[in-house]
Formats: structure tokens, C-alpha cells, sequence
């Protein structure tokens, strides 16, 4: 990806990974970007950096700009290696230049990387200026990592919103309304379904931290800046930081061996529909875990089903809950269901998982052999 152009003396350098379907355990069908921001005013600044093989792509699109030994100060908003990866490659290019973070950010960028780098910690609103830029600093903690924060640029009104807000997509396009509402929606509560969704408290407390401040462009660090949905975003932000769900909104998630199970998963999805239900379900045989997750983020209703192998779920299945359970997705309707041959643990083992989540908890349904 090559420089771009975002504003006068304002810029993204960051880079695209068309590639990579897997993002620590999520699925990312559609890759994503590692989004860095180079700004110019008399103290030059760069808004975070990018994963350690694409150091070079981000030093050639500052180079399109300036050369990158000219930057004064770095911006880590967040330390994990998707958005600092290239930060000990540039201390080493840059050493007098000045990384302005969090404590925890500064804590955990020399644990990570195992040395000293040249940093100073801000404090919550916090600023910072460059000449005629003003930065101001935004804590985020656990949205998602102990150390987030976002960074406001003042006179422009935009929002560095680091992981917060995010899609992981790999395009072309650069905003939100060039991907179009569907397929931006899409991709922003996917991310948040996998990523954000247990920190609900953490974002309802940026919400407030930031609502006195007027937006009119956030750019995350996956995917593409916002401009035209950024009030719908904030809408869908609040609504799933508080577990609001469709209340006619299934999903039925199971594996089966030799197909009882799933034709146990078909009747359950029947009487659901049979009471104006829209229930989806879903084969962990065709679908990852992470999609099972996203189609949960907005429904009421989950039914989760297994036969029993060697007195236990699946290996899909039990991946599937230990993935939900990390979740904690909340207010929920659950149901366990399964079939057995003669120990029968599976659907017991589902239902544990439902009833530490705090879900209100249907009958469990165990069949032995078939329905």
C-alpha cells in the first residue's frame, strides 16, 4: 500500500496484509490492514507503526513523504505486535526520537521486546504539541489491552482510535463509505464479536470519555477511517457494549458424527422458527468459531449441540465453547443438546459453559442414539 494523501499534512502510511486468514485464533477472510499516521507540523509525528514484516513497507510510504529520519515523535497507542512490531527497527533508525505512551504501554513495550526504548508517559488528557497540532491523549485501558489509548488530534477533529472501532478488511478503499453500509458494518461487528465484546464496561467508559469532543474522523488501526457512519457506528458501539440483542434471533451452532446431532440441531431450529424465530444454524464442519461468534453478537437465542466422543464434546465443539466462554457474551438464551451412545457427557458439559455465562438456561435436550 502506498501513501495516502488523508488531509493537507496529514497522511496513512500504514500497510495492507492481503494474506492472512488467521488473526490470534479469529478468522479474517477478508485480511486486514496494520494502519500507521504520519502527520507534519514543526515536530513531525507518527501515530503508531505496523507488524515487524511490514517494516519495510512503512518506512518506503513515509519515504514517499519525508524522510524518515525527520521524525520527532512516535505515538504508541497500543503496544501489542500488530501495531509496534516495527517500533525496535525505528528506535534503532530513530534513537533521539521521543515514543509518547501509556505506563502500560511502557511497561510492556520492554517486556515484549526485551530493551530500553526512549519513551514518555502521558497521563489521561494529557497534551501534546507539535506547532500548530495539538494531540491529546485518551486512555482506553483493556479496549482491548491494559495500555490502549487514543489520541485526539484537536484542530482537525480527528479521533486515533487505535483498536477501538476497527475492521479487519484489506482494500483499496480507505473509508467507510466507500466499502458501502452493508459490508462495513459487516467487518466492524465482526471485529467487535471477536475482539472487544468482553470489554463492554471499558467501551461504554470511552464512550464517555470522548463524547464531549466533536469527531469528524476516526482512524482505527484495521481497516478503513470513518467519516460518513461515525454516529451509526457509535449507536452500534453502545448497543453491543450493553448486550442488546434481537430478541427474534437464533443461532443453532453444532457438529455431528454420523448425523443425529444435526438432524437433532434441524428440529430445534424448526420450533424455534415455528414461534417467529429467525434462526440461522451453523455446521462447525463449514464454519469457523469466530463466525459462530459474530452471527451471536445480535442474537438472543443460542443453541449449541455435540455427541459425546470418548466422554467429551467434539474437538470443533469444545473449541467453540472455550472460545464463547473467553467472549462472555451476556443476556442471553441458551440451549445444550447432544447425542450419545451410552455416557452421554457432551450436552452436560455444554450446559455447564451456558450456566457460568449467566444465560437463562432451557432444558437440556439428550438423546440416545437418535431423536
Amino acid at each position: 500500500m502506498a501513501s495516502y494523501k488523508i488531509r493537507d499534512n496529514i497522511y496513512s502510511v500504514g500497510a495492507v496484509d492481503w494474506d492472512i486468514r488467521i488473526f490470534h485464533g479469529y478468522e479474517v477472510p477478508r485480511g486486514t490492514t496494520y494502519n500507521a499516521y504520519l502527520i507534519l507540523d514543526e515536530k513531525i509525528t507518527l501515530i503508531d507503526t505496523v507488524k515487524a514484516p511490514f517494516v519495510d513497507e512503512l518506512i518506503a510510504n513515509i519515504s514517499e513523504i519525508i524522510d524518515p529520519k525527520k521524525i520527532d515523535y512516535i505515538i504508541s497507542n497500543h503496544t501489542e505486535p500488530d501495531h509496534s512490531g516495527s517500533l525496535p527497527r525505528l528506535a534503532e533508525l530513530l534513537p533521539d526520537t521521543k515514543i509518547f505512551c501509556t505506563a502500560a504501554a511502557d511497561r510492556e513495550l520492554k517486556a515484549i521486546y526485551k530493551r530500553e526504548f526512549n519513551t514518555t508517559i502521558v497521563k489521561p488528557s494529557e497534551t501534546l504539541n507539535t506547532g500548530k497540532y495539538t494531540f491529546r491523549f485518551v486512555p482506553m485501558p483493556m479496549v482491548h489491552w491494559p495500555d490502549s489509548m487514543s489520541t485526539y488530534l484537536v484542530e482537525e477533529k480527528f479521533l486515533f482510535s487505535n483498536d477501538a472501532f476497527g475492521q479487519h478488511i484489506a482494500s483499496n478503499e480507505k473509508f467507510d463509505d466507500e466499502l458501502g453500509r452493508d459490508l462495513f458494518f459487516e467487518r466492524a461487528g465482526d471485529y467487535y464479536a471477536n475482539i472487544v465484546l468482553p470489554f463492554g464496561k471499558q467501551v461504554l467508559k470511552l464512550m464517555n470519555d470522548t463524547k464531549g469532543l466533536d469527531i469528524s474522523l476516526i482512524c482505527p488501526s484495521h481497516g478503513v477511517m470513518l467519516r460518513s457512519y461515525i454516529a451509526d457506528t457509535v449507536v452500534k458501539y453502545s448497543e453491543w457494549a450493553t448486550d442488546k440483542v434481537d430478541e427474534k434471533r437464533a443461532v443453532v451452532v453444532y457438529d455431528t458424527m454420523w448425523g443425529a446431532t444435526k438432524k437433532l440441531a434441524d428440529s430445534i431450529a424448526e420450533e424455534w422458527r415455528a414461534v417467529g424465530i429467525d434462526v440461522e444454524l451453523i455446521s462447525l464442519k463449514e464454519k469457523h468459531i469466530s463466525y459462530a461468534m459474530s452471527r451471536l453478537l445480535e442474537a438472543k437465542y443460542i443453541a449449541v449441540g455435540s455427541p459425546t466422543l470418548n466422554r467429551n464434546m467434539l474437538p470443533s465443539v469444545a473449541a467453540f465453547i472455550t472460545y464463547m466462554r473467553g467472549l462472555r457474551p451476556q443476556k442471553r438464551i441458551g440451549l445444550a443438546f447432544g447425542i450419545y451412545g451410552w455416557s452421554g457427557e457432551a450436552a452436560g458439559q455444554i450446559e455447564a459453559v451456558l450456566n457460568e455465562l449467566k444465560f437463562e438456561v432451557l432444558p437440556l435436550r439428550r438423546y440416545m442414539w437418535n431423536i
